[in-house]
Formats: structure tokens, sequence, C-alpha cells
């Protein structure tokens, strides 16, 4: 058993828990909701220790490159400005919660917190060494932020109870975690956090 204690170098990441997301929007992630009462019991864990908690959020401009109005994969989704680009109402966020808006411009994709956002230089200004990642999907967006944070040199902790994957392809959810963890990330639940206090 491995023994989590939260410390000053760390933060949490939630990903792109908007309502386009969730099940009813224009891109629903499967059960994607069931996940935001064990998220909102992480944010309440770090809000307690005062640390970082950060959201990252797809920003779409109403053209953007991924629709499939302009020969991408998905339906239009997260287009700034809408309901559907808001996190979800049920998601606690603190006041001070950094949000990280992503594949703001029309021609450029996106699917990971760090690509051509901020967050890097976010994380570096308040000493972060370690990231525990949640939210959706895990095959996507979750995938490609904790990879990047990997390469980028931080320790992360993927969170394996606060994750969802859209699963396109059966197997999709599973490989994506088991790439995550060959890479170096490190699987943790809430209970085996909360082992630690």
């Amino acid at each position: 058993m491995v023994l989590v204690k939260l410390s000053k170098y760390d933060a949490l990441i939630i990903v792109d828990m908007q309502n386009d997301f969730m099940p009813g929007g224009a891109l629903p992630v499967p059960k994607a909701d069931e996940i935001i009462p064990t998220l909102n019991k992480y944010i309440a864990l770090f809000e307690s220790k005062n640390l970082k908690v950060i959201a990252t959020r797809d920003w779409h401009p109403p053209n953007h490159i991924s629709f499939k109005t302009r020969g991408g994969p998905w339906p239009p989704h997260c287009i700034q400005g809408t309901k559907g680009a808001e996190f979800h109402p049920d998601l606690k966020l603190p006041k001070d919660v950094v949000v990280i808006s992503k594949a703001t411009e029309p021609d450029k994709e996106a699917y990971s917190g760090f690509e051509a956002t901020n967050l890097d230089k976010v994380l570096k200004e308040y000493g972060i060494k370690r990231l525990f990642i949640g939210g959706v999907a895990t095959d996507y967006c979750v995938k490609a932020t904790v990879l990047d944070g990997l390469r980028l040199g931080y320790t992360v902790l993927l969170l394996l109870d606060g994750i969802k994957g859209v699963d396109v392809n059966p197997g999709d959810v599973e490989k994506a975690i088991n790439e995550m963890l060959s890479e170096g990330a490190i699987g943790i639940t809430l209970v085996e956090l909360l082992k630690s206090y």
C-alpha cells in the first residue's frame, strides 16, 4: 500500500467537467456526472489543506476545427460563453480556482490542459511538483494532460475513482489507463489518499 501525504507542492487538476460532456450534453461522456461527488471530496480535501485547485475547460470558438461542420470528429461542443461550456453546477469548485481554457483558437486542436495554455507556468509559479488529475474524458483530455504532465517532469497521480471515459472503441479507456500508468503515472483512489490522515 502506498501512503501519500498532501504537501504544499501538490495541486488538484479537474479536467473538463463541463455541461456538454455530461449526460444530456452535446458530447456526453457516459455516466460522467457520477464522479462529481468523488471529485467534490477531493476538492474539499485540497481546500482544507489550502492547496491549489485548477480546472481545465474546452473553450471553443463556434467554428472550431474539431467540429464535424469543419470535418472534425466531434459535434459542436463547449462553445465559448454557452451553457454547455459552463462547469457542471454540482461541481463545488473553490472561489479561488484557477481556470485554464484550452482549444481556444479556431484552427488548433488541444486535448491537453498544457497545450498552448499557461498551465505549466502557473504550476511553476506556485512551486507545484505533484499533480492529482481527474475528470473527463479518460481516453482523451485526461490522458493527454497526464502524459504532458509526466513529460514536463511532474509526478502525476491519476484519480482512478474520479475519471470517466468515452470508449469510442471498446477497450479505449482501459488502454488509456494502462498507457498513463506505463508512462509513470501513479493510480490512486480517495480511500487510499485518506488512509494517510
